[in-house]
């Protein structure tokens, strides 16, 4: 009976303890374990996240995470930029005197009701979206709902905005950004940012960003993921009007590396205004002097013609890197008839395999070969669990550091922290996976002591890691420009390329 007490108590004391771990996370380590010993309940167990999964993850990545013996030293980007109104879409929708229906997507806004069944659509399956509101009148009463919200914030935005902020935190860096830059823009914008004065315009322009939360509802909605979904009545950036100022700025900045993004803006256009001016994007990077790789970064599109015209009419081959995700990634095959296009969308986490599958074919069909003039050997893939980075053998060095520091800050900028707090991160990539599901590819099974997996199929490389995903995200907008920007800093090209 005695023993039986002395466990009992042992056990009660040992629970007491564990709740002070769980309750003051924050107290000295030192003094939790003092506590432990003088108890003599055998050694005191790690601190929260050390030893899990996620903090061995985080240490493995800290240690790959190296700079490139070349590195960058004058970065352009544009041209596309405005201003970012963040709320919470649910709300605004209220708001606005909306209530939740069948959702329906809309390649193309053109009512409040519009805006109502879109939404739906994609916080039904926790899918991000972007689409052009072609009501001018209706889209500026929104948006002055929106910008008034007592929660609404206003932070930089546009594709091209968001990755020279990113590359600007780093101050041996030199960035130049080309885009309609307003008074709002300019003034949230980084002091690092140059804008030439012919980029500089006397009003904003405005997308308004509608967040929600993983697991909140509206009425019988309920979003699996935190995302969000963006709209605007843009035309400037649709028109891609700062592209000419955006080259000729090119000569006297001189950079190393150029950033493009803007392309789905066009998607309100008509199709001979696309289709002229792809034209002139390819004519303009062909400007730009040889041996300057340029990154293309693509994002939310549902234009099959605009995408397929992307892919065919010479701006694949034109360029040198791509950034997307996952929803880019397979329109993308079915616009240009790719591998897996028969898909219509993903069912969950996508697959490793599919994905894998998709991005050697764009690189085998699109990217550089001796036999083709194409300067594209580079693709950055990134979705919610998982990133992948695949380049053409011979042309890019420091793809572990590249690939892993992508990852890293999709999960401290999505919880807003310096480092990785593990309490707050959760691995979601599958445990295993094939690394193609049309050949016979080689079964993977992650190890968080090393978190970066390279495999190799006919002069392609591919480096996979695995994301630690934020479960409470503070602001999931910008990540694919922070993840693709941060991927660039740690790449090396060849000089050769």
């Amino acid at each position: 009976m005695a023993l039986w007490r002395g466990s009992a108590y042992a056990g009660f004391l040992a629970l007491a303890v564990g709740c002070i771990f769980l309750l003051e996370p924050q107290l000295p380590g030192s003094a939790l374990r003092s506590l432990w010993s003088s108890l003599q309940l055998g050694p005191a167990p790690a601190p929260p996240g050390a030893g899990s999964p996620e903090g061995r993850l985080a240490a493995a990545w800290d240690a790959l995470i190296v700079r490139p013996a070349r590195r960058w030293r004058r970065v352009a980007v544009g041209v596309n930029a405005c201003v970012d109104v963040v709320l919470s879409g649910v709300k605004l929708l209220q708001a606005l005197g909306l209530s939740p229906g069948n959702g329906k997507d809309h390649s193309e806004l053109r009512s409040r009701n519009d805006l109502e069944e879109a939404f739906v659509h994609f916080m039904g399956k926790g899918a991000a979206a972007e689409r052009f509101f072609s009501d001018k009148e209706t889209f500026h009463d929104i948006a002055q709902v929106a910008s008034e919200f007592p929660e609404a914030q206003h932070y930089v935005g546009g594709n091209a905005a968001l990755i020279g902020q990113k590359f600007a935190a780093n101050s041996d860096l030199k960035v130049l950004l080309c885009g309609p830059v307003g008074p709002k823009l300019h003034e949230l914008l980084d002091d690092n940012v140059f804008v030439p004065p012919e980029s500089l315009q006397e009003v904003d322009e405005f997308h308004l960003i509608l967040e929600y939360q993983a697991g909140e509802e509206w009425d019988q909605l309920k979003a699996p993921h935190a995302n969000r979904f963006i709209f605007s009545h843009d035309l400037s950036n649709g028109a891609m009007n700062m592209l000419e100022v955006f080259v000729s700025s090119l000569e006297e900045f001189q950079p190393d590396l150029v950033v493009l993004s803007g392309l789905h803006m066009m998607e309100g256009q008509s199709k001979e205004f696309q289709r002229k001016r792809l034209l002139e994007v390819v004519t303009s990077i062909s400007d730009i002097p040889t041996g300057v790789p340029v990154h293309l970064e693509l994002a939310s599109m549902t234009n099959k013609e605009l995408m397929s015209s992307i892919v065919h009419q010479q701006v694949f081959p034109a360029v040198t890197s791509l950034g997307l995700n996952e929803q880019e990634l397979l329109f993308l095959s079915q616009s240009a008839s790719g591998p897996h296009s028969s898909l219509s969308s993903w069912n969950g986490v996508p697959d490793v395999g599919v994905v894998s599958d998709i991005l050697f074919w764009i690189l085998k069909e699109h990217g550089k070969s001796e036999s083709r003039a194409s300067d594209l050997s580079r693709i950055h893939f990134h979705t919610l669990a998982y990133h992948i980075l695949a380049t053409v053998d011979g042309h890019w060095a420091n793809q572990l550091a590249a690939v892993a520091a992508g990852a890293r800050v999709a999960g401290t900028q999505a919880c807003a922290t310096e480092t990785i707090d593990t309490r707050r991160v959760s691995l979601k990539a599958p445990h295993e996976f094939t690394t193609s599901r049309l050949e016979a590819g080689s079964r993977v099974v992650l190890n968080p002591n090393e978190p970066v997996v390279e495999w190799h199929r006919e002069g392609v490389s591919f480096h996979f890691t695995p994301v630690l995903v934020c479960k409470d995200p503070v602001r999931t907008v910008g990540l694919g420009d922070a993840i693709s920007a941060e991927g660039l800093f740690y790449s090396e090209v060849h000089p050769h390329s």
